[in-house]
């Protein structure tokens, strides 16, 4: 990232804590759902499906049944999608990204790397429900970054970042960037303009 985008970066987590972090996690969702058996674990692309590779592959150290992974694509679910219609339809098909999966009667967690206004988790939800009617659906993040705009929490958290809307975190996994991190960075320009609220 250039000067110019950023005047400070410093880290959040290292790879060692990102690790401790989803272990941690892992346990949370082996205790909530008394196991793992009929547990599914969605991710949102791109990192979140990754760290919810992770999660599977930690409770399967832990318990010895590995939860059925998915890749769960939330995005023609969501609000802000500029092809919506203003009755609220996109006026296509929508698609999860995930057809081959029933999740009716499942327990379903939905992993993402960082929770910021809740309207990514919005879409994400719309989205499962294409897939069935689950037992129920709980939320994992690593980054729960405050500022939520929707009455939505994650259960499962790494951790508890108290930002500011100049700032933004940058999750960084092996199987994407090269190597495991989390920084904050502040931008020169509004946070909002470098993408969409998560």
């Amino acid at each position: 990232m250039s000067t110019e985008e950023s005047n400070f970066e410093r880290d959040l987590m290292s790879g060692a804590e990102m690790r401790r972090a989803l272990a941690r996690m892992a346990h949370e969702i082996i205790e909530r759902n008394h196991g793992a058996h009929n547990l599914v674990i969605t991710g949102i692309p791109t990192r979140g499906k990754h760290l919810a590779e992770r999660l599977a592959d930690l409770i399967e150290r832990f318990e010895s049944v590995r939860p059925v992974t998915a890749s769960l694509n939330p995005s023609d679910f969501r609000d802000d999608s500029s092809v919506r219609h203003a009755n609220g339809s996109s006026g296509v098909a929508r698609s999860n990204g995930m057809p081959e999966i029933d999740v009716t009667g499942l327990r379903v967690v939905v992993a993402d790397d960082v929770f910021h206004t809740g309207r990514t988790a919005r879409a994400a939800l719309d989205a499962l429900m294409q897939s069935g009617r689950p037992a129920y659906v709980h939320l994992a993040v690593l980054i729960n970054r405050g500022h939520r705009e929707l009455p939505i929490n994650p259960d499962f958290v790494g951790r508890h970042v108290p930002t500011s809307r100049a700032e933004r975190v940058h999750v960084l996994l092996k199987e994407v960037d090269g190597e495991d991190r989390v920084a904050l960075t502040r931008s020169s320009v509004a946070t909002q303009s470098l993408g969409v609220a998560k």
